[in-house]
C-alpha cells in the first residue's frame, strides 16, 4: 500500500530485507517489487526459493536484482538494450542524466535528471555503506560505490555489474593444483578479483581443500552474511575494518584451521607481512596486488616483501670479478612469500611465472626471466602456449654449448624476411613485403617503462615487444648491462641484430631511443663501418671515451685530451673517429701503454689561422644536423658511434 504514495520505499519496506535469512520466506520481499515488474517476471516469483547453498540465484535473476535499483522507465530501457547481459555499469549522478555502460560504449537511459528521489529509492534496497563507500546486494556480486558531499549525503551512485564466470581460471589449474603459494599480478579492471573467486570455487569444490576467503569489501563472496554460490563450499570471513585486514588474516589461521587461504588485493606493509607469516606456516596463499609486472613489486617499498624484499649487497674484489659485476649489488633479502606469479594481461592472457624466486633474482642482476605466456584460444576451450625468455645465468663456456641453433636459423629466417641483407653493400635493406611489426628485445631495461614509451609515442601498431631475442628484429638495452654479457653480444652478433643503446633507465632516454630506432626501420637502412654490427666492449667504451673528449673538451674548450692506454687495433678504431671531426692527433708511449692525445687542431689549418675555438660554432652548428651529434644529444648511443 505504500508503493502508490512514492517511488521511494518506505522504513517498514526496507526492514524485511535486512532480515536474517532462513527465518524469513523470500516472497513477501519479492511482492513488495512486484508492481515494478515485467508479467513475464512475475511468474518466476512463484518459484520456490532455492537452497541457501544448493544452487543460489541465475545470473538472470541477479541482474534483475540490480536492474531493480532504477525507476521503472530507466529499467525497462536498459532491459531492451541488445548488450544486456555484458552490461559493465550503470551511474547516476544527481543532476545528470543516468548513464549504462557496456563493452561498446555508454548509453543513455534517459534525457532527464536524476533526482534525490531516485537516489533514495536505489540505496534504500542495498546494504548498509562502509567507511569506503561500498555497499552491495546479499547474495550477489554487484558493487554500489556511493559519491558523497560534504555533508555526507549521497549524490552518486556506480552501480557495477558482479558476475561468477565459471572456468577463468583454467590457465592456472596446475599452478593450484601443485599446492604452492600463487599471486596474481595486474591493473585495476582486468579481472583479477574474478579469477581469485574461481581459484577458491576450484580449491574448495574440486581438491577438497578447507578455504577460508578474507574477504575486505565483500567483493569475493558477495554482500550479505550468505556467500555467494560462486565460490562453491569455501567459507568467508568478512574485515569490519580495512585497517583490520591484516589481524583477520592472521584470525583466520588461528581459529579455523584451513589448508588454504585466499585474500583480494594485498595493499599495505602489514598485509604483506601477515601474508609472509601464512605462508610460513604451510598454508597455501592465494592472493592479488595492483602492479602491471613483478619489477612494480620490486620497486614497492609496501609490498616488495612479498617477492622475498631486496637488499643492497657490497660484494669482495674477488666476487665481484667471478660474477663479472660492481661491488655494490642488490640481491634478494630472503624467501618469497609465494612459490609462483602471474601477470594478467587481459581476460584471455596471463603471463606466468612458475618460480618468483628465479624471477626476482634474474631481475636484480639486470637479466630477463623465464616466463610461460597462457592464452585462451580458439581452438577448443583451452589453449596454452608457452614463450620461454633467454636464460641468462649461465656462464660464457655454458652459454656457447647450449644456445640453441635451430632457434637462431629461425631467427635468422624471420630477419631475412623482413630485411634484405647485401653484405656487399654493408647495409641491411628493407623489403617491400615486410610486415610493418617490428619485435624488439630489451635488455636491461624496464619492461612497463618501454611498454610506456611505445603508448606515448603511438607505436603499438609498430613495436611489439618480445620475450626471445631469437625473435627479436632490433635490441634495446641498457649500455652498462650489455657490455657485461657476453652471451647477449654473441647471439646479436651471430643474428645481425641491430642494437640501440640507453645510458639510463629513464622513460626520456627509452623514448628517444624508440624514435631512433623507428626511423632507422622506416628508411630501411642502416649502415655500418665493417662487418661487426657490435664492437666488443672495451672498443665501445674507447669510442665513447674519445668521442666525448673530443664534443666536450677539445672542440669547446680548445685544450688538448690524452685519452686511455689501449690496444693498437682499438687505437686505429679512435684516430678514425677523430679524423671524422678533422681533428689532429698523435700517438704517444708504446705498448701495452700506447695511447692517442686529441689535439685542438683541425686538419689543414696553418698555424696562426682560426683556432679550434673560433671554429667550435660552425663545426658544432654543423654537427647538430648529423646523426651523432643527435644521439649525443639525446643521451642515446647506436652503435658504432661514428659519424656520417
Amino acid at each position: 500500500m505504500h508503493l502508490g504514495v512514492s517511488l521511494v520505499p518506505p522504513l517498514p519496506l526496507h526492514f524485511p530485507r535486512r532480515a536474517p535469512y532462513g527465518f524469513r520466506s523470500a516472497a513477501p520481499r519479492r511482492i513488495a517489487v512486484c508492481p515494478l515488474l515485467s508479467v513475464g517476471r512475475r511468474r518466476r516469483l512463484g518459484a520456490p526459493p532455492r537452497a541457501a547453498r544448493g544452487g543460489g540465484e541465475g545470473p538472470e535473476e541477479e541482474m534483475r536484482r540490480l536492474l531493480e535499483l532504477l525507476p521503472g522507465e530507466l529499467r525497462r530501457r536498459v532491459e531492451g538494450h541488445p548488450e544486456l547481459p555484458a552490461l559493465v555499469e550503470v551511474v547516476m549522478d544527481l543532476g545528470r542524466p543516468p548513464l549504462a555502460r557496456f563493452p561498446s560504449g555508454d548509453f543513455l537511459l534517459s534525457q532527464s535528471p536524476i533526482s534525490f528521489d531516485d537516489l533514495r529509492h536505489a540505496t534504500s534496497q542495498v546494504g548498509d555503506f562502509g567507511a569506503d563507500n561500498r555497499a552491495g546486494i546479499s547474495r550477489t556480486l554487484h558493487r554500489i560505490s556511493a559519491i558523497r558531499n560534504r555533508k555526507g549525503a549521497i549524490i552518486g551512485l556506480t552501480c557495477r555489474v558482479g558476475r561468477a564466470v565459471p572456468g577463468s581460471a583454467n590457465l592456472l589449474q596446475d599452478l593450484v593444483k601443485d599446492g604452492g603459494s600463487l599471486l596474481l599480478i595486474g591493473p585495476p579492471g582486468v579481472g583479477k578479483t574474478t579469477v581469485i573467486r574461481e581459484i577458491a570455487r576450484m580449491l574448495a569444490d574440486d581438491y577438497r581443500k578447507r578455504v577460508m576467503i578474507v574477504d575486505t569489501s565483500n567483493e569475493i563472496g558477495g554482500d550479505g552474511d550468505i556467500p555467494h554460490p560462486g565460490i562453491g563450499n569455501a567459507r568467508r570471513l568478512q574485515v569490519p575494518n580495512q585497517d583490520m585486514q591484516h589481524k583477520v588474516l592472521i584470525e583466520a589461521v588461528e581459529n579455523h584451521m584451513p589448508q588454504a587461504i585466499v585474500i583480494d588485493e594485498i595493499g599495505t606493509k602489514l598485509e604483506a607481512m601477515a601474508a609472509s607469516t601464512i605462508a610460513q606456516r604451510g598454508i597455501q596463499l592465494v592472493a592479488t596486488a595492483h602492479g602491471i609486472t613483478i619489477e612494480n613489486l620490486i620497486m614497492n617499498p609496501s609490498l616488495d616483501m612479498l617477492v622475498g624484499g631486496v637488499q643492497s649487497v657490497t660484494l669482495g674484489d674477488e666476487e665481484a670479478n667471478r660474477r663479472g659485476v660492481q661491488k655494490t649489488v642488490l640481491e634478494r633479502k630472503g624467501p618469497s612469500t609465494f612459490t609462483c606469479a602471474a601477470e594478467i594481461v587481459s581476460k584471455i592472457e596471463l603471463r606466468v611465472h612458475r618460480s618468483l624466486e628465479d624471477t626476482v633474482d634474474a631481475l636484480l642482476a639486470g637479466k630477463m626471466p623465464n616466463v610461460e605466456i597462457r592464452k585462451v584460444g580458439s581452438k577448443g576451450p583451452v589453449q596454452e602456449v608457452y614463450v620461454q625468455k633467454e636464460r641468462l645465468d649461465l656462464g660464457p663456456s655454458e652459454g656457447a654449448t647450449q644456445l640453441d641453433t635451430d632457434s637462431l636459423s629461425n631467427a635468422r629466417r624471420s630477419l631475412d624476411s623482413a630485411f634484405n641483407l647485401d653484405p656487399a653493400e654493408g647495409h641491411i635493406g628493407r623489403s617491400t613485403e615486410a610486415e610493418p611489426d617490428l619485435n624488439l628485445y630489451a635488455y636491461g631495461i624496464s619492461e612497463s617503462t618501454a611498454l610506456q614509451a611505445i603508448k606515448q609515442l603511438e607505436l603499438e601498431d609498430i613495436v611489439t615487444l618480445t620475450y626471445n631475442i631469437s625473435e627479436a628484429d632490433a635490441v634495446i638495452a641498457l649500455q652498462s648491462k650489455l657490455k657485461k654479457n657476453t652471451q647477449i653480444q654473441a647471439v646479436v652478433k651471430s643474428q645481425d641484430i641491430p642494437v640501440f643503446f640507453t645510458k639510463t633507465n629513464s622513460l626520456v632516454q627509452i623514448r628517444r631511443a624508440l624514435r631512433a630506432l623507428v626511423d632507422d626501420h622506416t628508411d630501411g637502412l642502416m649502415d655500418f663501418e665493417d662487418t661487426e654490427e657490435v664492437r666488443s666492449s672495451e672498443e665501445t667504451d674507447a669510442l665513447e671515451e674519445a668521442r666525448l673528449a673530443i664534443e666536450q673538451v677539445v672542440i669547446p674548450k680548445g685544450e688538448s685530451v690524452q685519452l686511455l692506454p689501449r690496444p693498437p687495433s682499438i687505437i686505429a678504431s679512435q684516430v678514425d673517429l677523430v679524423e671524422s671531426f678533422k681533428l689532429k692527433w698523435e700517438s704517444i708511449g708504446q705498448e701495452p701503454n700506447a695511447c692517442l692525445r686529441i689535439l685542438p687542431q683541425f686538419v689543414g689549418v696553418e698555424e696562426g689561422g682560426k683556432s679550434v675555438k673560433q671554429e667550435a660554432a660552425t663545426e658544432l652548428t654543423d654537427s647538430d644536423n648529423s646523426d651523432d651529434m643527435d644521439y649525443k644529444q639525446n643521451g642515446v648511443s647506436r652503435l658504432p658511434f661514428l659519424p656520417e
